[in-house]
């Protein structure tokens, strides 16, 4: 048909992060032959499902990597390829990422999310379950609102919700953390919390809401932010580094009005 690409077969050499358990020590393994003729049309986790196939066919053991939707929108896929996360496109996941991103020939390095607040569970899967923790923090809103209102009955400035509504993109995949130097958590928190503190719902808890998801990332032992920028550059969403500053001005705010909750904190970094 004209106009449409033509697929391509390419021959990888994959090395990939191996490791049993949270406790056992890891190793990179080298696949060649397992990653032989792929399709440029398949996706990376289409590649390690060919990958993982033919591993079961010789009796070895497969693979173990996170994924979920596939669509780019649930957050489970991560994997760090190539020194990046979700690897070398701007605003994709790794499941959205295609094969015909790389060369034939070309080598891949796969291995997982590197933070000591996500833990390897098996090789290239980690325990995001931190991240959940803190949305329990704080990131909701606790009023009782009974039936579903109708939305035109408070009014919200575009502005204010066109933010919020970039905020509330993130996927809570935890790129952020991967390529912060500090693996830091700012980003994600700073999206979970200013997406309500934006609106009029969210106003009524909103500094409980700061102080609490902020002393749970503490807790967590994710770093603080150093305005490196990376978790912006790889975020598949493109959520802005704006919401961090936002954050830390909510947070100044909050620890004057409520010194006792915000003496435990660390702050917002």
């Amino acid at each position: 048909m004209a106009g449409q690409a033509e697929e391509k077969l390419l021959d990888l050499t994959l090395h990939v992060w191996r490791q049993k358990n949270r406790k056992a020590a890891g190793e990179f393994v080298t696949y060649r032959e397992e990653a032989r003729g792929i399709s440029t049309d398949m996706s990376f986790l289409e590649m390690l499902d060919v990958v993982n196939e033919r591993l079961i066919k010789s009796g070895r053991e497969p693979i173990a990597f996170d994924h979920d939707c596939r669509e780019g929108i649930c957050g489970q896929c991560g994997v760090v390829i190539n020194g990046s996360p979700h690897g070398p496109r701007r605003a994709t996941t790794a499941c959205q990422l295609h094969m015909r991103s790389f060369s034939d020939g070309a080598e891949l390095t796969i291995e997982p999310w590197r933070a000591s607040a996500f833990p390897v569970i098996k090789d290239l899967m980690v325990d995001r379950g931190a991240f959940d923790r803190i949305v329990a923090a704080g990131g909701f809103i606790s009023v009782r609102t009974g039936n579903a209102p109708e939305a035109n009955d408070v009014a919200v400035a575009k502005d204010d919700a066109d933010l919020a509504m970039d905020a509330a993109a993130c996927i809570g995949c935890g790129a952020c953390v991967a390529a912060c130097p500090n693996a830091s958590a700012m980003l994600f928190v700073a999206a979970k919390a200013e997406h309500l503190n934006l609106l009029p719902q969210g106003a009524p808890e909103k500094d409980r809401r700061v102080l609490a998801m902020i002393d749970q990332a503490d807790g967590e032992g994710f770093g603080n932010c150093t305005n490196h920028g990376e978790c912006e550059a790889v975020c598949p969403k493109e959520i802005s580094m704006g919401f961090i500053a936002r954050l830390n001005r909510d947070y100044r705010r909050a620890s004057m009005r409520q010194p006792r909750a915000a003496a435990t904190s660390g702050g917002a970094g």
